[in-house]
């Protein structure tokens, strides 16, 4: 009995012991574009809407009506823009109010530069994000916008040392 009773105080003493695991959630300190851009990719491949994508290669373009068939690959780019990082909590500066949220990062170590929340009402009807990388060799500009049910973009501008100058940019219209 003994053996019994000192076995579960020390499952017990464990299990006190071991941290509680919250959800990532429950701890973010700016808006959650990947949980976002997660949930329109799913409610996306639910509704499979047409979309007339174009893309543009330092002017050349190309448009095609299309199906997305993988949502999540489709907003690659937003949701690499995550900002709840733990490696940049407080890097970013806030400003809120009824129409709008806008994060901003001066730090050279974050590349997104700016994310603006568009609201109207509790309803969100835009995100616009400024992405910022460079090195000694390499930079690059990316501006990304996501209208719901409308249009999303990226527009990315790239220099690489020595080369000319690219510009891309894809965009999506929904019928």
């Amino acid at each position: 009995m003994k053996k019994k009773l000192s076995s579960v105080l020390v499952l017990l003493f464990f299990y006190g012991c071991t941290p509680s695991v919250k959800k990532q959630q429950d701890n973010l300190t700016y808006f959650d574009l990947k949980g976002y851009f997660q949930k329109e990719a799913q409610r996306l491949k639910k509704n499979n809407p047409v979309l007339t994508k174009t893309v543009s290669v330092n002017g050349a373009a190309e448009k095609k009506k299309i199906r997305i068939a993988d949502w999540e690959k489709e907003f690659a780019i937003f949701l690499d823009a995550d900002i709840n990082r733990a490696a940049w909590a407080g890097l970013f500066s806030t400003e809120k109010s009824k129409e709008r949220e806008l994060y901003t990062s001066n730090n050279e170590k974050v590349p997104v530069k700016e994310v603006l929340i568009l609201k109207k009402g509790a309803q969100l009807y835009g995100i616009q994000i400024l992405v910022r990388n460079a090195n000694v060799l390499y930079s690059s500009a990316d501006t990304l916008s996501y209208y719901p049910d409308s249009l999303y973009q990226v527009k990315k501008k790239q220099h690489i040392k020595l080369l000319s100058e690219k510009n891309y940019s894809i965009t999506g219209k929904f019928k």
